[in-house]
């Protein structure tokens, strides 16, 4: 199974950690949902398999009206084979989503929200120039339950000024109102963003790493004390839940990225769309695609594998590592974690290798320690 992503580079205003590529001026919106749908035509043949999840990201989809989301899930129907219970995402903000547009969206192919909430706290939504308010924030997700079981927040921690109570409130606010499914990131500072300046020029203070640490700890504690699965680093689900999207790209399933900026991967080939609006616009306007491309090498593919499996409570596998690779990547692999294995970083069971719990938090560490240079 397949999946198909969709770029909406449009935002009201600029959250001072995103460096997305997105525009806050919506002029050449018609024109981009034109183009989108064209590029969903012209790659039809790239992927041969049937289509099991379609997801709206940004950017701001929730800008999109209803009319130009059917277009978009309409181009997708046209050209290629989706199943019955796909997985349609829309990523939405909490001031985009007021009764009428949720009726309009429920009466749509969409079955599934991931609400940008951050927080559920003013100084933090103001820190992070966010569009909404704590008071839209609950809001929004109290209406749409009424009109979508399977709702996704989006929080962050590690935010300058959060104590730990103020996460630990955030999560259980969360609990509350009983959403299925949560994803939890820490707060970064991306190069060339409004939050590295504020930093830099003494209006921020610095992000804390063991700040991070410790909210992380509070999040792995509340959220399995609540039911919830911690399937991937940063998600969390109850049961039926858990994001197929998010699944595909960890279990490195083929996927199209259709709109500026996005990436694609269908292997052992990686694509990613020009990221500019105009430029886009205008490739497509020839009936051009905007976009450059790699090969993964064998040793590429393998590091991919162990970084995102890891990620996963599934973990790595050594039987797939050497049918998937050969003797030279398993040979490696079960060299490098002999040492790991004894300090009771990563645990063991009939072939499949975990992170241990209190070691979730270095993940990304431990695995590029593993890769095969």
């Amino acid at each position: 199974m397949a999946g198909i992503y969709i770029h909406i580079p449009f935002c009201k205003q600029a959250c001072n950690y995103c460096d997305f590529h997105f525009s806050t001026s919506v002029k050449k919106r018609p024109e981009m949902v034109k183009a989108i749908c064209q590029e969903i035509s012209i790659r039809k043949n790239e992927i041969n398999e049937p289509i099991k999840t379609i997801y709206f990201g940004g950017g701001t989809p929730s800008l999109l009206s209803v009319e130009e989301i059917n277009l978009i899930l309409n181009a997708c129907y046209e050209n290629y084979e989706i199943v019955n219970e796909t997985e349609i995402t829309l990523e939405a903000n909490p001031d985009d989503l007021s009764i009428e547009k949720l009726n309009e969206l429920s009466q749509t192919k969409i079955n599934r929200l991931s609400i940008g909430v951050q927080s559920f706290f003013e100084q933090d939504l103001q820190l992070m120039n966010r569009a909404h308010n704590s008071g839209e924030a609950e809001n929004c997700i109290l209406e749409a339950k009424k009109y979508f079981d399977n709702i996704s927040i989006d929080l962050i921690y590690g935010i300058p000024e959060m104590s730990n109570q103020r996460w630990e409130e955030n999560l259980q606010k969360s609990i509350d109102l009983q959403v299925p499914h949560i994803s939890c990131y820490a707060l970064t500072v991306e190069p060339k963003t409004a939050l590295e300046h504020q930093i830099k020029t003494g209006k921020v203070k610095p992000v804390s790493g063991k700040k991070s640490r410790e909210h992380y700890d509070i999040l792995q504690e509340k959220m399995i004390d609540a039911g919830f699965v911690n399937y991937e680093f940063s998600n969390f689900g109850k049961e039926g839940f858990y994001s197929q999207n998010n699944l595909a790209y960890w279990f490195g399933k083929p996927y199209l990225g259709i709109g500026p900026s996005a990436h694609s991967f269908v292997y052992p080939k990686r694509s990613w769309n020009v990221a500019n609006n105009t430029r886009y616009l205008k490739a497509l306007s020839e009936n051009k695609l905007p976009q450059e491309s790699e090969t993964l090498s064998v040793t590429d593919s393998y590091n991919e594998y162990v970084m995102t499996r890891f990620r996963t409570i599934w973990g790595v596998n050594f039987t797939e590592i050497k049918e998937k690779f050969g003797e030279k990547y398993s040979s490696h692999f079960l060299e490098s974690v002999k040492n790991f294995l004894e300090k009771g970083v990563l645990i063991e069971n009939a072939g499949n290798f975990v992170i241990a719990q209190e070691s979730k938090f270095l993940s990304d560490g431990i695995a590029a320690e593993l890769f095969f240079v």
